[in-house]
């Protein structure tokens, strides 16, 4: 049988996107599986790809992860090269303002206007929320004038950054080191005022009912993929360190932050 494979959440420019591609390339020999790499460009649903019979490796996020009734299959975790907990799974939210702007520190811009993604994002939204808590505690009240999303992807949020259209927005840590590793100009075009805790990172996934071998060839090649001699430049081209198997459990704490600022009873971020 032949299965999908799909890297739209960390392929934000064409060049990261050429590397996911080969990569799965390389994990369909090294796995022996028939995997496919497909496009499922915004604005299609992520939902629809998660929900995929045939799907053996794309990433979800660890939130609606969590939140799911019947989660699809963990296959393996990315170690960013600059995770901020070194040589682990984790990500964090960088909070991000236009080089150009007067903003030196996130206290700084409120009042103004926030970006974010999407409400079953971790990292532009319930990680977002949970670092502004404390603040919201203090005031009593809402931070910002307007609210602005949802923006759905991290090039949605750079791209109403430097539009003004917003005043500071939430990244992906890892999708920022991908675009700094292949867009360079836009280390002179934003700067980061601010980062959340670390927090699981997005994981690979497959199909509920994929079949258990599939999952365990895929889960052997990644385990192999950080050692590998011939995957040196690709590794460098997708700013990896490895692939980390996934511990399911570490996911509920997207679910804790939502909980706390739910009872905070702070919803949208802003």
């Amino acid at each position: 049988m032949a299965y999908v494979a799909n890297a739209r959440m960390y392929s934000v420019n064409p060049a990261a996107a050429a590397a996911w591609k080969e990569l799965f390339s390389w994990l369909a020999q090294q796995a022996g599986v028939e995997l496919h790499a497909i496009d499922h460009a915004f604005p299609s649903p992520l939902a629809d790809l998660w929900s995929r019979s045939d799907l053996a490796c794309a990433f979800m996020c660890g939130f609606p992860y969590a939140l799911a009734e019947h989660p699809p299959q963990p296959v393996a975790a990315p170690i960013p090269i600059n995770a901020p907990i070194s040589g682990r799974p984790v990500y964090a939210t960088r909070l991000v303002v236009r080089a150009d702007s007067s903003f030196d520190s996130l206290e700084e811009t409120f009042g103004g206007r926030l970006g974010y993604t999407v409400e079953d994002s971790h990292s532009g939204y319930n990680a977002l929320r949970h670092h502004l808590l404390p603040y919201y505690r203090q005031r009593g009240a809402k931070l910002y004038r307007d609210s602005i999303g949802p923006l759905f992807t991290p090039r949605r949020v750079i791209e109403a950054l430097l539009a003004d259209d917003i005043d500071v927005g939430p990244l992906d840590s890892y999708a920022l080191d991908l675009m700094l590793r292949h867009q360079p100009e836009l280390v002179s075009q934003v700067r980061v005022i601010a980062s959340t805790d670390p927090a699981p990172i997005p994981m690979l996934v497959a199909a509920t009912d994929c079949p258990r071998e599939v999952v365990a060839a895929l889960q052997s090649a990644l385990a192999a993929f950080g050692k590998s001699a011939a995957c040196a430049g690709l590794r460098d081209r997708l700013a990896l360190e490895a692939f980390a198997p996934v511990v399911a459990e570490d996911y509920l704490q997207t679910t804790r932050w939502e909980a706390e600022a739910r009872a905070a009873g702070y919803g949208q971020p802003g």
